[in-house]
């Protein structure tokens, strides 16, 4: 078996750019709604199928929510969404769920820094790429997987954008 990488995708990819250009425009509430919901929807579910019973990720994108909605606290919803990290860790020898415990962990750290909403793209590309394909195919079928899923994220940020958005999030991309 070839070494999985843990992340697919790279920072000077045309899609990446396009969606870090996207995400610029937007405020942090936006960003981390859009980074959450994508994540239930789409990257959630890999991990669920191997892990039916582990409510760690949910509980992490959930507590997110919470707070976005005031009712808890920062450090409250810190607490819970380290467990995805911790469940990231757990799913080693797993790369499918492990890439998604991943992105979920990055996605909800997205309330802290928002440059974490990255974290989604490549670790969610990996996530779906690994459920989808497996990991022993070409970089080429690797890199085509997550183009298309950066370009259906940012279709999905494009859906709740705010047009001149107000507090547009200030970013130093660091990739």
């Amino acid at each position: 078996m070839a070494k999985v990488r843990k992340m697919l995708g790279k920072a000077d990819s045309p899609y990446i750019l396009s969606l870090m250009r996207l995400i610029e425009t937007q405020s942090k509430n936006t960003i981390v709604k859009w980074c959450n919901e994508y994540a239930r929807e789409h990257i959630l579910p890999i991990y669920e199928k191997d892990y039916p019973n582990d409510f760690r990720l949910k509980n992490s994108l959930s507590a997110i929510n919470e707070y976005l909605e005031g009712n808890i606290k920062l450090t409250e919803a810190k607490k819970i969404i380290k467990q995805a990290q911790i469940a990231a860790r757990e799913a080693e020898g797993n790369p499918a769920s492990q890439a998604a415990a991943r992105a979920i962990g990055a996605t909800t750290a997205t309330i802290n820094t928002v440059t974490s909403s990255l974290g989604l793209a490549f670790y969610g590309s990996a996530s779906i790429a690994y459920s989808t394909v497996g990991v022993n195919e070409t970089l080429e079928v690797y890199d085509e997987i997550a183009a298309r899923e950066c370009k259906n994220m940012e279709d999905a940020l494009r859906k709740v954008a705010i047009t001149d958005e107000p507090n547009p999030a200030k970013i130093k991309w660091s990739c």
